[in-house]
């Protein structure tokens, strides 16, 4: 990893050096709008054609059937099933705990104001394939769903689809499986097809091309809402040197084994904590699988040295990351001062994978600076709220000259006699 000293770089300087690999584009906007065009006007028949054509997978039904679930569910080992149940567990504890309460509130006698909530109709859920079937975005995408209420959830994934997936859509109660993925997957979901369910919303992550359809369908008043904007994974570890190098190391890895567009930031007032993480990086990665694609990214990741914990703060509110984590002598010390971030992880035993998985917190989460706006996943992205109100006459007589008034000023006659018509009845009956 590249290391600065934060304060011998100028302000154009470090604004440029907390910038992330560029995402290019190379003609994929208008690659991905004629493949939603194509799902548009041919359904299922297109669908069947894009996922031969692109995914290479020859399929004469696009929806897993009980037979094939059953299957897939037979093949997954027990041990496996547990670290399951224990995930679910967590996850459904922690978001359970989100479910919201209504507010009823007399804002003036005789003037009644509610908060309600209510389940989105039909949600859409993307789990990429791959090289990494991501078992774990299962759960982190349905098991809020149903206890929002949604009352149907359908799952895209690429083919073939890994059974572990398919058991833990099952066992969340996702009530149907597509096999689908790519661009083609966020248009059947957003516009539907004789097979696929036309939903509202579509969550999950996804390569670039699936970000840039869930960018244009959530565009089309015709097309469904998404979770959020998403990029590249990425996590900030600020440390000090009481930290462990090692633990530093396994961190930074664990986000840039994702993908060569990955990036991991290390802040720390320390120098020589610095270079043992350099060394530590070294060791660890020449034990890893995906070294190859862990390496790229560590290419176009950052060290930065600052003066103190109080600056690193600072930086990391600057960049705004996915995951932040915090390894110092005293980490929730400086909670307060941390202000953008999707997911933060305090102290040396609260590893990023921990809530990736298991320790019930959502993993889907803002990347690429959407921290500064948008929130982690939560029970609420499934529910809408909506407001009620209810007055009185006495209620009506208490507010009704101020609102006359206020709509007077506005020029809005209209409004202004929607009160005094109401009011001058009431005057009758008095």
């Amino acid at each position: 990893m590249k290391t600065l000293n934060w304060n011998q770089l100028s302000a154009a300087e470090q604004a440029a050096a907390l910038r992330r690999p560029a995402l290019a584009q190379s003609g994929r906007e208008a690659q991905v709008a004629d493949i939603i065009s194509r799902v548009r006007k041919g359904g299922d028949t297109a669908l069947l054609d894009l996922t031969r054509t692109l995914d290479r997978a020859e399929r004469d039904c696009l929806e897993l059937v009980d037979a094939d679930i059953a299957a897939a569910g037979e093949r997954v080992s027990d041990e496996l099933k547990d670290a399951i149940e224990l995930a679910i567990g967590n996850i459904e504890a922690f978001h359970r705990a989100q479910l919201p309460a209504s507010v009823i509130q007399d804002t003036t006698p005789g003037v009644r104001c509610e908060l309600h909530f209510q389940p989105i109709s039909k949600v859409g859920l993307y789990v990429p394939g791959g090289s990494a079937p991501l078992v774990s975005t299962v759960m982190m995408l349905a098991i809020p769903a149903r206890l929002a209420g949604c009352e149907r959830v359908v799952l895209c994934s690429p083919p073939p689809i890994n059974d572990a997936i398919v058991y833990t859509a099952k066992r969340c109660g996702v009530d149907a499986i597509y096999t689908l993925g790519g661009a083609q997957a966020i248009a059947a979901m957003a516009y539907g097809s004789e097979t696929v369910t036309k939903v509202d919303k579509i969550f999950g992550p996804g390569n670039a091309w699936v970000t840039e359809a869930k960018q244009q369908v959530s565009g089309d008043v015709d097309g469904a809402a998404i979770d959020m904007p998403a990029g590249p994974s990425e996590v900030l570890v600020i440390a000090d040197d009481s930290a462990d190098a090692d633990f530093i190391a396994s961190d930074l890895l664990s986000q840039a084994e994702h993908g060569p567009d990955s990036q991991v930031i290390l802040v720390t007032p320390s120098r020589a904590l610095a270079a043992r993480v350099d060394d530590a990086l070294e060791r660890q990665l020449a034990e890893l699988s995906r070294a190859d694609i862990a390496r790229q990214a560590l290419g176009e990741s950052r060290t930065f040295i600052c003066a103190d914990l109080a600056e690193a703060a600072r930086i990391s509110n600057a960049y705004a990351p996915e995951h932040l984590i915090v390894q110092t002598e005293e980490p929730r010390a400086l909670l307060p001062a941390l202000k953008n971030a999707g997911s933060i992880f305090l102290g040396a035993w609260t590893p990023e994978s921990v809530g990736d998985y298991a320790s019930g917190t959502n993993h889907t989460l803002p990347t690429y600076g959407y921290a500064r706006t948008y929130s982690s996943l939560g029970l609420a992205d499934y529910q809408r709220r909506y407001t009620v109100q209810e007055l009185s006459p006495e209620g009506l007589r208490a507010i009704g000259p101020a609102v006359e008034l206020l709509a007077a000023t506005e020029t809005l006659d209209a409004h202004k006699n929607a009160v005094t018509l109401r009011l001058a009845k009431l005057e009758k009956q008095a």
